[in-house]
């Protein structure tokens, strides 16, 4: 069996490394969001009255995608500083399970929103009648 409290050792410059590395992912990924988040306002603009009702879902879904990308990118960084097998297994147990409360989570309130739309566009198309 191994030993999980042995600690395993990373050069400090690999760490210095790796924590850089995972900042310009971050600052990459946040300006793709901005571009997306962008894009996403200049069409909903652009949208007829059908499809605004969705663009809550749109930009919930965003914000969903981002949530998750950001504790990803926590859980790399924290996992760096790890100092044995133990703490590092422990760090993804516990992102595991806050990830699956999380989508449990998301999954509901997107269930909602989308039921919410429905309801709208149900209303909206009783008015057109």
């Amino acid at each position: 069996m191994v030993d999980t409290k042995v600690p395993f050792e990373v050069p400090e410059q690999m760490r210095e490394f790796a924590d850089r590395s995972i900042d310009q992912a971050r600052k990459a990924f946040d300006h793709f969001m901005d571009a997306t988040e962008t894009a996403v306002s200049s069409m909903e603009g652009a949208s007829n009255p059908m499809q605004v009702d969705s663009a809550g879902m749109h930009r919930q879904a965003l914000t969903f995608a981002e949530q998750n990308v950001n504790s990803a990118f926590e859980l790399a960084q924290r996992m760096f500083q790890a100092q044995n097998m133990e703490e590092l297994v422990g760090l993804q147990t516990e992102y595991l399970h806050k990830q699956m409360e999380l989508s449990g989570a998301q999954v509901r309130e997107m269930g909602e929103k989308a039921s919410q739309a429905v309801n709208e566009v149900a209303k909206k198309a009783g008015e057109f009648q």
